[in-house]
């Protein structure tokens, strides 16, 4: 089952960002549940959020992954969101 993260960056934080680029990509390839993602943009084309999709068993299981982002441990995200997502195109 489908699930859209919709991560909103505290306004700020983008150094806190950059600083746990590394930790947070480990993080992705490691738990292999990430169909899709990737950084919102700003007007200026700096990166102030996230939008990923992970394939899992349920919400609860979506919610856990986001909480063990290390993004979210250092306190990026001034909102996150979980929602079902159905895939139709791509």
């Amino acid at each position: 089952m489908y699930f859209a993260l919709i991560c909103r960056d505290k306004p700020g934080h983008l150094e806190i960002r950059k600083a746990n680029r590394e930790a947070h990509l480990s993080y992705v390839a490691e738990t292999a549940v990430v169909a899709q993602a990737g950084p919102f943009l700003d007007d200026a084309g700096d990166m102030c959020g996230s939008l990923v999709i992970l394939d899992v068993a349920d919400k609860a299981a979506a919610e856990a992954w986001a909480t063990n982002d290390p993004y979210a441990g250092a306190g990026l995200f001034e909102s996150v969101t979980v929602q079902a997502w159905k895939k139709v195109v791509g």
